[in-house]
């Protein structure tokens, strides 16, 4: 029984890690998600001269509603 709860305790030590370094260390990337009525989705990168404009905007209305 010991030796159950220190694998579950090692394995849930190494998720919620995992989980932190996934939230919190690594730099967010930023992406446009364009969603259509018909259900599909397309998706531009941080990079990509499509998503540049409306990214530039949303950090501009994001800066001004936080203060």
């Amino acid at each position: 029984m010991r030796r159950f709860l220190k694998l579950a305790g090692l394995v849930g030590g190494a998720l919620a890690g995992t989980v932190f370094y996934r939230r919190s260390l690594r730099p967010r990337r930023e992406r446009l998600e364009i969603y259509f009525a018909d259900g599909t989705l397309t998706s531009y990168g941080e990079s990509s001269p499509e998503a540049e404009r409306v990214l530039a905007l949303a950090r501009r209305v994001l800066a001004d509603a936080r203060g």
